[in-house]
């Protein structure tokens, strides 16, 4: 049985950061897009980063961001990977000697493995919901029968994800790593500690 990794993004807070450590979570997200209201600066990133127990991966989030912008932000922020949300070609995720994993939103008919094999480079993929107009974060769920079978590198579910539908996602789904936000929070970008432990002890739980 494998095990299936678990990200807790859209941390905004230390001891939401904290909570998910104890809880058992993998990675925590740090979304670096102004537009959202999970957003961190760099002092909240740094502050957060700061007081995590080793060995938790630390993610950060961005968003057809510019290379200068990027390249302030980990000069001044120790992250681990990086995920591209937005529209980002393979050249716009490489050259920042991290790994990264690019996320793709999901609609009926698009050829998703076609998608994902330009970013042959890409640590994993993250398939998302696909919402007009929004990155991400939006808490609804994509079907989960347009997951190509033979994707090339690990691949991380998002997308409407809660502790009630995490296990079905996994044994459904099959994927290296979940990731969610708004499915174990208070308000948006304010985690709930019920939520978080559910959620993972869910992932934990899953037949694989």
């Amino acid at each position: 049985m494998s095990i299936v990794r678990s990200k807790i993004c859209g941390i905004t807070r230390i001891e939401d950061a904290l909570l998910a450590a104890e809880a058992g979570a993998d990675a925590i997200g740090f979304v670096f897009y102004a537009p959202s209201p999970r957003a961190v600066t760099v002092q909240q990133a740094r502050a957060i980063i700061a007081a995590l127990p080793p060995f938790v991966t630390t993610v950060g989030l961005f968003v057809n961001a510019t290379r200068a912008e990027l390249i302030e932000i980990l000069g001044a922020v120790p992250l681990d990977l990086l995920q591209f949300h937005g529209d980002e070609s393979p050249a716009d995720c490489e050259g920042y000697h991290r790994p990264y994993i690019k996320a793709l939103r999901v609609k009926a008919g698009d050829d998703v493995a076609a998608q994902a094999r330009q970013f042959a480079g890409a640590a994993g993929i993250l398939l998302d919901t696909f919402v007009p107009g929004v990155p991400g974060g939006t808490g609804e769920a994509f079907d989960w029968t347009l997951v190509p079978a033979d994707l090339e590198c690990p691949l991380i579910l998002a997308g409407g994800l809660t502790a009630a539908n995490v296990r079905q996602a996994i044994e459904q789904v099959k994927p290296y790593a979940v990731d969610v936000s708004g499915g174990v929070e208070a308000s948006k970008g304010i985690k709930d500690a019920g939520k978080v432990r559910a959620f993972i002890r869910e992932v934990k739980q899953a037949q694989v």
